[in-house]
């Protein structure tokens, strides 16, 4: 596994891309308490204004706070807005 995953990173590297979109894993970037972007997403698992569960594949990104709004969402991306308080991936 690791000698897939060092391929990737040199790959990644050599055509200047970013690893995380070479292997299809996702990315969350926090931005301060009130955005939360996350790409390569599989879909969202429930909606709430109090939390949203955000399916990653292999991994589930659980999204607590306040006044939570998707924003935007498309194949590939989506914008979470509100009070964020807590973010936890499994």
């Amino acid at each position: 596994m690791e000698k897939g995953k060092e391929l990737l990173e040199r790959t990644a590297e050599l055509f200047d891309l970013p690893a995380d979109r070479l292997a299809g894993v996702p990315r969350v970037e926090l931005v301060g308490d009130s955005e939360l972007w996350m790409f390569h997403h599989r879909g969202i698992l429930a909606y709430g204004t109090e939390e949203i569960h955000i399916s990653g594949g292999k991994l589930l990104v659980r999204v607590s706070g306040q006044g939570l709004e998707l924003r935007s969402m498309n194949a590939d991306e989506l914008l979470i807005t509100g009070t964020i308080r807590r973010v936890d991936i499994e």
